[in-house]
C-alpha cells in the first residue's frame, strides 16, 4: 500500500503490482497441486471482489493522504467481517474477540477523525472511497476463508497463487480503461518496484489465507490490520506526512 504512493500514480501502481503478482504466481504454478471444483466458484467471485477493491483504494489515494485512507480502509473491514462470518459462516467470537475488534475499530475512528489535505475537516470523499474499499476487503475476507477451506487439506498456497493469475488481467483491464494504453509504457522504468509490490501481496494475503483455513476468519482479519501500525510510521518517516496527537493515541488503542 505504501509503495502505490510511491512514483507512479496510485492507478497504474495498483496494476504494475498486480501484473508483477501474477508473473510470480505463474511461475509457482507448475508446482501445486489443483484446488478441488468447489473453490472455483469462490476463486472467481473473490477476483470481482478484488476489482472493487482496488478501484475504491486508487481512488481513495487520489482523494487524501496516505495517512487517512489506509487506516479507514484496513481497520473497519474487522468489524464488519466478524458480524458477516457470525451471521453466515457460523463463527462466534468471545466477549475478548469483540472487545478487541471494537478497540481496534475506535482506533481507525481516531485516527482518521483529522487529516486529509485539509486537516480542519474530514475529506469526505477521501472517507466514502476508504469506507467502499472497507467493504470489499471484509467481502474478499469472508470469500477467500470460505473458499480456501473447500480448496481441500493443505490447498490454500494453491488457491492464493490461482486467486493472483485472475486478479491481474481484471486490474489490467480496468487500468486502461481508466487511463488508456498509455498507462503501460509508464510502468516499465517502476519494474523493480512493481516486482517488490507484488511479491509482498503475494506472500503476504497467501499467508492470511492459509491462517484462514487454520482459526475464525474475523480474528486473521482483524489481526491483518495491525499493518496500520507499519502503515503509521511509513506514513511519517517516509512519505514526510505531519504526526498527530491523534495519530500516536490510535495506534496504542
Amino acid at each position: 500500500n505504501a509503495l502505490i504512493k510511491v512514483g507512479l500514480d496510485p492507478l497504474r501502481s495498483a496494476a504494475l503490482m498486480a501484473l508483477s503478482a501474477t508473473a510470480i504466481a505463474g511461475c509457482c504454478l507448475p508446482f501445486l497441486v489443483q484446488p478441488l471444483p468447489a473453490a472455483w466458484p469462490w476463486v472467481v467471485l473473490s477476483t470481482i471482489t478484488h476489482l472493487g477493491y482496488f478501484a475504491g483504494l486508487v481512488e481513495a489515494y487520489r482523494s487524501s493522504d496516505y495517512g487517512q485512507v489506509y487506516p479507514i480502509a484496513r481497520g473497519s473491514a474487522p468489524l464488519m467481517t466478524a458480524t458477516l462470518t457470525t451471521l453466515f459462516v457460523g463463527e462466534h467470537l468471545g466477549p475478548y474477540g469483540w472487545g478487541g475488534i471494537a478497540m481496534l475499530a475506535a482506533g481507525v475512528l481516531l485516527v482518521s477523525l483529522r487529516g486529509g489535505r485539509d486537516l480542519a475537516r474530514l475529506d469526505r470523499r477521501a472517507v466514502g472511497f476508504a469506507l467502499f474499499t472497507a467493504v470489499t476487503i471484509c467481502a474478499y475476507s469472508v470469500v477467500d476463508g470460505v473458499g480456501a477451506r473447500l480448496a481441500g487439506p493443505g490447498m490454500a498456497n494453491a488457491y492464493s497463487v490461482w486467486l493472483f493469475v485472475g486478479i491481474a488481467p481484471v486490474v489490467a483491464v480496468y487500468g486502461v480503461i481508466r487511463s488508456g494504453w498509455r498507462m503501460l509504457p509508464a510502468m516499465l522504468p517502476f519494474w523493480r518496484t512493481g516486482l517488490a509490490g507484488g511479491f509482498l501481496a503475494l506472500a503476504s494475503y497467501g499467508i492470511a489465507i492459509w491462517a484462514m483455513t487454520v482459526a475464525p476468519i474475523a480474528i486473521v482479519a482483524a489481526l491483518r490490520e495491525t499493518s496500520v501500525l507499519f502503515g503509521a510510521v511509513i506514513a511519517v518517516l517516509f512519505l514526510k506526512e505531519p504526526l498527530r496527537v491523534t495519530r500516536v493515541a490510535a495506534a496504542l488503542m
